[in-house]
């Protein structure tokens, strides 16, 4: 049985080049940096949880909610086949019981902050934001983009960042956990506008600081699907 089951809806990218060194100390034991064409993506991703269950019972006041995370790439190869995976520095949520879970049994790095969302949605266009609190200061990203979602191409930077179907959480030096993430590949929607309000240092700390005034390389909204996470195994 699958540990957590859900949708992952209207997901925001907003992506940076960054220097590998920058990385190095949140690496888990048994993986590798990954590129793409020689670039080091961190990634802020705000989307919404819906219809969320674990072990397959729905917790109640806990099923829709919102979620932002600053995540990068990772690569393991196990029976001589590469495995593309994603590591999660931070990961923002507003309910304090979805934070004690994340971090007890995944050991991962969720924190608990006051959040909210809109989506505004024509025929025509979508309006999607996402906003937090973080020391009475207020944090959000939010893009605007025509309602026509479309198959991102083959080999492109769109593919590369979303399509990561593992997880890999760095348990301690030597201790690795490795999750599956299973989804259909996702539409995405070209984006014509976005804004941000985020300080990365506020956020993520002095290591991420230069990236609060860093252009972003892209920008872009995923639709989303329905999603699992499986349950996690020891990588030593």
């Amino acid at each position: 049985m699958s540990f957590l089951t859900a949708e992952w809806r209207k997901l925001v990218f907003i992506n940076y080049t960054v220097d590998p060194k920058l990385l190095e100390k949140y690496v888990p034991k048994g993986t590798l940096l990954d590129s793409y064409h020689g670039k080091c993506f961190v990634s802020v991703i705000g989307f919404m949880f819906k219809d969320t269950k674990v072990l397959g019972c729905k917790m109640p006041s806990l099923h829709t909610f919102e979620e932002v995370n600053l995540r990068f790439y990772v690569k393991r190869k196990e029976n001589d086949i590469w495995k593309r995976g994603a590591v999660f520095i931070q990961e923002i949520v507003p309910k304090r019981l979805l934070s004690f879970v994340a971090n007890t049994i995944y050991h991962e790095h969720y924190i608990t902050r006051p959040m909210s969302h809109i989506w505004n949605i024509t025929p025509e266009n979508i309006a999607v934001s996402y906003t937090w609190m973080n020391e009475q200061k207020e944090q959000s990203i939010a893009v605007k983009a025509k309602n026509n979602p479309v198959s991102f191409p083959e080999n492109s930077e769109i593919e590369f960042i979303s399509e990561h179907y593992f997880g890999y959480t760095k348990y301690n030096d030597s201790k690795t956990f490795e999750y599956e993430v299973t989804h259909p590949k996702w539409l995405y929607y070209n984006v014509d506008e976005y804004t941000l309000n985020l300080d990365f240092e506020l956020n993520y700390g002095k290591k991420f600081a230069h990236l609060t005034k860093q252009k972003p390389d892209s920008v872009f909204l995923m639709e989303g699907s329905k999603i699992t996470v499986e349950p996690k195994k020891s990588i030593k």
